[in-house]
């Protein structure tokens, strides 16, 4: 054990002799590991970041909330033609699943419609993400509150004039002071503040509820109707927990299909978006992005472990002579083998530890510049150091065999 110790330290001082006498020849030739391990840990990094934000950013929703809209969230075999011509989700149907449907959590109609500005006194913040929803939507999202509270059932069935800020739009309007109780003025008309949402941070998909307001939808459908073209309606369904997803979907769509009276045989003129859905359509994107980052640090490794070969052997052609004194005085072939592959091993290692260095520097520069944890794991950056050690290894095969086989004699009589 104590003679392989040796052998390593003995390597290690080969692969830093190697850096500083030919710094110029040893760098270019691990430019290549560290450009390939950059590449891989950098892809992996992000898409660990990105998939950590989707979680976090989805973790209130319970991954079997149904959107029951006009329109799908993946690709449908549906032509584009023909589901424009679907019919929009109406505040009957909406009223009707929740009276008939059976092992149901929540039901709630939502609108969507696009930005506004929101004004109070003299100070006003524009591009305003509106969200007009019935009362069930604080259940159905798990929303939070910093401050006051949501509008209840009898508000949001009458459109009371009430309005929930998101945190963002709370302080850009009153800063510090206390909002509930206070009038601000949207869609030309006058709303009484009830409660401030807690600071949720970006989002990945859609708008943060910290640049949102939340409204009763009946306000806006008793002021604009139900026929307006700007705002398109979903209906929000959360089944009971360990429901049979597709004996509820079903239930969904013949209760739909029966109010809307299609025949037996018609296609369904609506889509049941299951959210668990849309986040298995976006792993499959990760994993996606995965397989490239992978394929394109492939040629980058590729060429990195021909620079690791090449060093080595013209390390082996340089230390011919000291090879060959070394078997002379006892050293084995196994000796010799283990010496050159640990120093393959050793400088691959510390072009992948260059790399990982510089992904560091760029996830500290863009959680920085953007509102976006990029998060350098443990786990890759292990797999980095493993990936440059193995390419060090593969790479340092063949230079090591052949010092390793070199004839004693010839090799002296070589180096002299």
């Amino acid at each position: 054990m104590l003679v392989y110790l040796r052998l390593l330290k003995e390597s290690l001082g080969f692969a830093i002799n190697a850096l500083t006498n030919n710094k110029l020849r040893t760098l270019l030739s691990l430019l290549g590991v560290t450009i390939g391990i950059l590449s891989i840990i950098a892809v992996l990094a992000a898409v660990d970041s990105l998939d950590r934000k989707i979680t976090k950013d989805l973790s209130s929703l319970d991954k079997n909330t149904i959107y029951l809209m006009r329109f799908s969230f993946g690709p449908s075999e549906i032509p584009q033609w023909k589901r424009e011509q679907f019919p929009n989700v109406k505040y009957d149907e909406y009223s009707y699943l929740k009276e008939s449907l059976n092992n149901t959590d929540q039901v709630g109609y939502q609108l969507f419609v696009k930005r506004e500005s929101i004004k109070y006194e003299s100070k006003l913040v524009s591009d305003v993400n509106v969200v007009p929803v019935s009362s069930e939507f604080i259940d159905i999202q798990g929303l939070e509150f910093d401050q006051g509270r949501f509008y209840n059932e009898s508000e949001s069935n009458s459109g009371t004039a009430v309005i929930v800020l998101g945190y963002e739009i709370a302080q850009g309007l009153f800063e510090e002071s206390n909002p509930i109780g206070k009038n601000i003025r949207l869609y030309g008309q006058r709303f009484t503040v009830i409660g401030v949402l807690k600071k949720q941070g970006a989002e990945m998909f859609g708008n943060s509820n910290d640049t949102s307001v939340f409204i009763p939808v009946n306000f806006l459908r008793r002021l604009y109707g139900d026929n307006n073209d700007a705002m398109t309606p979903v209906i929000l369904l959360k089944p009971n927990k360990g429901v049979d997803m597709d004996a509820y979907k079903a239930e969904v769509s013949y209760k739909l299909r029966g109010m809307r009276g299609l025949r037996a045989g018609e296609m369904d003129n609506f889509f049941i978006n299951v959210l668990s859905g849309f986040t298995d359509l976006i792993d499959g994107i990760i994993g996606q992005m995965n397989v490239v980052g992978w394929i394109i640090s492939g040629f980058s490794l590729l060429v990195g472990g021909f620079g690791i070969a090449n060093i080595m052997f013209v390390s082996v052609k340089e230390r011919t002579n000291l090879i060959g004194i070394q078997k002379s005085l006892g050293a084995k072939n196994r000796f010799i083998l283990f010496q050159f592959l640990f120093e393959a091993v050793i400088l691959s290692v510390i072009g992948g530890i260059i790399g990982l260095i510089l992904v560091w520097i760029i996830s500290v520069i863009l959680t920085k510049v953007l509102d976006f944890e990029f998060v350098l794991s443990m786990g890759n950056i292990m797999l980095g150091t493993g990936l440059a050690a193995l390419i060090g290894l593969i790479s340092g095969i063949l230079p090591a065999i052949t010092a390793s086989k070199l004839d004693p004699v010839e090799a002296i009589r070589t180096g002299m």
